[in-house]
């Protein structure tokens, strides 16, 4: 069973001018459903201004999270164009650095032709895949 963040979580709005519609945040917020269901993990997306440090900033965020040790938390700062993965002890084992830096590469990809939207939904359902926990039909052995 798939643990739900409040919604109050998911999403933080960017700055007056720079927000995000309301059938937009649904794609974000389907797009983390999603990757909860399919992995087990808890994420979060926080979309605004960080401090000058952005990873210290998005690594305080994720502690505040009511489950850090099986969250994954990605911080978007289009003002200052950074991007921040941050996977708890737990998440940690089903998503390496390799498959952050891959789910960050699509996103930034998505970012550059001007798709924010798209960049997360696919970056977090990326995330969500990578940390797909295999199905077990059987776990033992009949002789």
């Amino acid at each position: 069973m798939s643990r739900v963040t409040p919604a109050s979580t998911w999403v933080a709005r960017v700055p007056a001018g720079d927000s995000f519609t309301r059938s937009e945040l649904e794609w974000i917020k389907r797009a983390v459903r999603n990757a909860e269901t399919v992995s087990g993990l808890t994420f979060s997306v926080f979309i605004g201004v960080s401090e000058e440090d952005s990873r210290a900033y998005a690594e305080r965020l994720h502690k505040a999270l009511n489950d850090p040790d099986h969250s994954v938390l990605v911080m978007c700062d289009l003002e200052f164009r950074k991007l921040e993965i941050v996977t708890g002890v737990k998440a940690r084992r089903l998503l390496g650095d390799l498959e952050c830096r891959l789910a960050a590469a699509a996103m930034q990809t998505s970012f550059a032709g001007g798709d924010i939207v798209g960049g997360l939904t696919v970056g977090i359902q990326q995330l969500g895949e990578a940390a797909r926990q295999p199905k077990m039909l059987h776990t033992t052995r009949q002789s």
